[in-house]
């Protein structure tokens, strides 16, 4: 995987991809926030393709992190809070799984992260909040194989 930034002018940037190119605007957005949307959103792709593959539809996907930042330089992650709230017909236990598989096995951009950040997160299922606060097994994800999703290319 590669990408490259070209400086725009002021403080702004494109960076471009083997697929496609998009323009950062800093500091309407910063880079660090650009990094929580690509966090996020790669769980966001595992938690429409894994249902889906199992025959579910997930409708009303938000995916919400909530980060605090060290004080000091280089300012990294401390903790990261995901609330993952959406609707689907499966039952509470199979929804609480595509969650985990996504954080611990799939996701590319959290297991990068996960061994120096306090991951957390809560699932609100239809509605009902079904897992408040979950704390993520720190480091080297779960091991545990659930087969390829074909998400988003990692």
């Amino acid at each position: 995987m590669r990408v490259s930034v070209t400086h725009q002018e002021d403080m702004k940037f494109k960076a471009q991809t083997a697929q496609s190119s998009f323009i950062i605007d800093c500091p309407v957005i910063s880079p660090v926030e650009y990094f929580l949307a690509g966090l996020i959103t790669c769980s966001a792709t595992d938690m429409i393709v894994m249902p889906k593959k199992q025959g579910y539809e997930v409708s009303n996907l938000t995916v919400t992190g909530d980060v605090v930042r060290a004080q000091e330089h280089p300012r990294k992650f401390d903790t990261l809070h995901m609330t993952f709230s959406f609707d689907a017909s499966a039952d509470n236990k199979l929804a609480a799984r595509w969650v985990m598989a996504s954080l611990e096995t799939y996701c590319s951009t959290v297991n990068t992260v996960r061994e120096s950040v306090n991951i957390s997160y809560t699932i609100i299922y239809n509605g009902e909040t079904i897992k408040e606060n979950e704390t993520m097994i720190s480091g080297g994800g779960s091991g545990t194989e659930f087969g390829d999703i074909g998400g988003c290319p990692s």
